[in-house]
Order: structure tokens, then sequence, then C-alpha cells
């Protein structure tokens, strides 16, 4: 048994020295795709401004901005899943659904995200920075030559780190991944993931500085007596999230009947309609992050409402597009659009104080998120480290609450997870292929907990080898009842892990 531990603690502390390689190279690399983005969008904008003053230079911009969504198009009908945010691609790699070799998209997801993004249509950088993340874990998996479950978890690995070097947020980043993508609180899989995001985050600290991403000063504490507006807010947030998941998931059907066009070449639509958007408002294109910081300074109501009916049309016709990118940073830019609109409009009634209005503007950028991508743990923790403050997480996490549930009222499905509920993935149901593992959590509540492990229709060709309760490692028997809080260890078919995974679902 000494021996066997020893082997365990050897294996785990070599994952760990890889996860730290995955999250030093992510950090290079999206450090260096997220600099290029912000200067290719730095320079369109300066050629638009120079259109002002020389109009025929439009045209020459118009159509460099066709050619560069061309590009993009073309490299994503090479390699299709090298389109959208990505992370869809991820979690249907993570539930053994979908198997993707990683440099083709690697390169591809780099260039026709800087050429897509930087271009300055709707999209954000954070999907694409996460599917970036996941292949270089990939690669680094396959030069250690690891095991398949070792794979997986520096593939989760990489995602971290790719949204830890893209936003500065590494512990939003880990949580995103076990919350969302990853749907299992493993804690193998956090620590190497937070491991991976923490070294990603130095790295990019050393390229862009320790200042947080959206660094937006607010000194004041929202008043308890006031707390009434973070659940009008909530509400709020949580119905126009429903709006905005039913537009995107909808919105495809449109573009599906633009027979005219190929899918690949799709991007020219945006890219088209961008162009009077980059002439007369250079400062609101791009994925948002300029829009967000400059929003304490706008008070007018009115604009602020047509500066988001913007963004969230063109964001839905920018993502469906097909075009690498994603809806992240947008869904954060909305936020703080409607927290704005409804501060301002409560401020110009005399029913809230002015100097109250930023902090709507931060909480809302929590609750959209958490009403569109159903993870309020990730919203709030990625607010709080993406704005740099921790002394407001209780309004944070009131407005999260509320919009979530709202949003859960209303019959919405976490974004993510219907974008890759679309995707054709592939189920091989021979069992031809070799041994693999899976990880599976009992929560409260589930099918699983309080029976014996052979009261339990299992899939086939499933066999629970180990339960981690607490402190204790379980070699089970038939006899053996399950409890809610226990860890899974079940080995199963690898051809069959997306069947099983969903079958274990269900319970």
């Amino acid at each position: 048994m000494e021996s066997e531990d020893r082997q365990t603690r050897k294996s785990n502390l070599r994952l760990l020295f890889e996860a730290l390689i995955v999250g030093v190279v992510a950090g290079i690399v999206v450090g260096s795709f997220r600099w290029l983005i912000g200067q290719t969008l730095a320079m369109w904008q300066k050629g638009y401004q120079a259109a002002h003053a020389n109009p025929a230079l439009l045209w020459l911009l118009a159509a460099g901005g066709l050619a560069s969504v061309i590009v993009a198009g073309f490299l994503v009908k090479q390699q299709p899943h090298a389109g959208g945010s990505g992370i869809p691609e991820v979690e249907l790699q993570l539930q053994g659904k979908l198997q993707l070799d990683w440099w083709p998209i690697f390169w591809r997801k780099f260039i026709g995200g800087v050429l897509s993004i930087g271009s300055g249509l709707f999209l954000g950088r954070e999907g694409p920075s996460i599917q970036l993340g996941s292949t270089l874990g990939q690669g680094v998996a396959r030069g250690f030559k690891a095991s398949k479950t070792d794979s997986r978890v520096l593939l989760a690995t990489g995602a971290a780190s790719g949204l830890s070097a893209a936003f500065g947020a590494p512990i939003g980043g880990s949580m995103f991944i076990v919350e969302e993508v990853f749907h299992n609180f493993s804690p193998r899989v956090w620590l190497n993931a937070l491991a991976g995001a923490i070294m990603a985050n130095f790295v990019v600290s050393n390229i862009f500085g320790q200042r947080p991403v959206l660094a937006i000063s607010y000194n004041h504490t929202f008043p308890i007596l006031q707390y009434w507006h973070l659940l009008l807010l909530g509400i709020f947030l949580g119905v126009i999230g429903r709006l905005y998941q039913w537009g995107l998931l909808n919105f495809s059907k449109v573009y599906a009947k633009i027979a005219i066009l190929p899918r690949w070449l799709h991007g020219i639509i945006p890219a088209a309609i961008l162009v009077p958007i980059m002439y007369f408002f250079p400062n609101y294109v791009g994925g948002g992050n300029t829009l967000i910081l400059s929003l304490d300074k706008l008070h007018v109501t009115g604009l602020l409402a047509a500066i988001f009916l913007l963004r969230i049309t063109f964001s839905i016709v920018s993502y469906d597009s097909g075009l690498p990118g994603g809806i992240f940073l947008p869904i954060l830019a909305m936020g703080a659009l409607l927290g704005a609109v409804y501060g301002n409009l409560m401020a110009d009634l005399g029913w809230l104080d002015q100097k109250l209005v930023v902090n709507l503007i931060i909480f809302s950028m929590a609750g959209l998120f958490a009403a569109i991508v159903r993870s309020p743990f990730t919203a709030i923790m990625l607010i709080a480290e993406m704005v740099g403050s921790l002394l407001h997480l209780m309004p944070l996490a009131v407005v999260s609450v509320v919009a979530y549930i709202v949003n859960e009222l209303l019959g919405g499905v976490p974004i993510y997870e219907s974008l890759a509920g679309r995707m054709q993935t592939k189920e091989d149901n021979d069992y031809v292929g070799e041994a693999d593992q899976l990880t599976v959590s009992i929560y409260e509540g589930s099918q699983l907990a309080d029976h014996r492990v052979k009261d339990i229709a299992w899939p086939d060709r499933t066999l629970v080898r180990v339960i981690h309760r607490g402190q204790k490692d379980i070699i089970p028997d038939g006899n053996t009842k399950l409890l809610a809080g226990d860890l899974l260890v079940l080995e199963i078919d690898e051809n069959q892990r997306g069947l099983v995974y969903d079958k274990l679902a269900s319970l």
C-alpha cells in the first residue's frame, strides 16, 4: 500500500509539472493572441479615423475588412471546429463525444481569430483563447505521452489557462472550466487547472502589467436599503438574457436561408455592416473592453439604450456568421450597458444616487453572464478578478442569483451547452476501444445516492473502480452504498465515453 501511495504521489506531481508547462505555453500564446488582436483593432480604428479626411480611403478599408473575413472563413471551411468560440468543442471533447487533432485547430484558430476579432466585429477573444489553451494542453499531453485520463486533465488545464491569460483571472478561469465546461469538481482537475491558470496569468502579467483588465474604480458600498434595485436589475437581466439566448440560437436559421453565399463566406455580411459602424462609431466596436471602461462617463440613458441595441443585434449577427470569435466579452459589455441604462434611469428619476451607477454597471456584467451562461459562481469570481476588487461580493451574488433564477423560470438553458448540442457528433457504439476512466460526482438528490452498487443499472461495460469519500479511498463491492458527496472513478470502454457520460448525467 505504501508503494502504491508513493507511486500515486509521484504521478500526481508529474501531472502538476506538466500542468505548469501548459500554463506557461498558454500564457505566451494567448498573450500574443491578445496583443495581436489589440494591435490589429487599433490599426483599423486609425484607418477609419483617417478616412474622415480622405473618403476614398474608406473603399480600401472596406475591401481590406472583407478580405480579412474571407481568409478567416476559408480557414474555418478547412477545419469547421476552428470557427465560433470553441468552448462547445472543448466541452464535447471532455465528455468524450468529439475527437480533434490539436495542431490543425490551433493555427487556424489563432490566425482566424486575429483576423475576425481584430477587424472590429462584435466578437470576444475569450472563447478562442480557451480553445487555443485546450489545444496546447493536448499538444503537451502528446509530447509527454500522457495517459488518456491525464490528457483530459491537461486539456481542461489548458482551457482554464487560456481564459486566465485572456482576462487575467486565474480563479475565475479555473471555476469556469469545472462549473460550465467540465461539469465536475474533481480535485485533480481543479488543482491542476488552477496551477496552470496561475502560471498563465503570471506570464501575461509580465506582458500587459498587473492592472486588472476592467479596472473600474468604484469606492462606494451599495447601501443595504437600496438592495431592491438589485432585485429589479436581476429580473431585468434574466429576461434580457433569455432573449439573447433565443436570438443567438435561432438567427443561424436566417444565415441558412442565404443560398447565394456558401457557409464559409457568411462573414462577408457582418463585415459589410461593420463598415458604417466603424466609420461613425469607432469606439463602440470590437469585443467591448474599451466601451465598458468608458461607461462611467456616459450618462445619457437614451444613448446608452441605443448602444445596447446595436451591441446585442450585431453581436448575434457576428457570432452566427461562423467566424472565429466568442460571446464572453460581448456579454459582459451588454451587461455593463444594461447596468448603465438602469442606473442612469433611476438616477434621473431621483431614486438612486448617481455615484452608485458605476456599481450597477459592474454588478450587471456578472448578472447577465450568470443568466446567459448559467454559471453564477464563475460570474461572481470572474468579475471580481477582472475589476480587481473583492469588496462587493454580496451585491454581485444577489444580482447573479436573481438573474439566474429568472432565466431558469423562463426556460433558459446554458448557452454553451445548447451550442454544443447543435453540433453533429458521432457516437461509436461498437466496443472496440481500450479501457478508459470517467470520474463522476454524486450530488445531493442524485438517483445514485443511498443505493448499493449492485442495485444501480450501470451502462454496459462500466465498472466502479474506486470511491473517493473524504480522505478515504474505498474499493467497492456490490453491497457498497453510494453516498452524496462521493467521487466515483469508473472504468469504461474509451469508445463509449460520451454514451456513458449521458446515461450517468441522466441519473
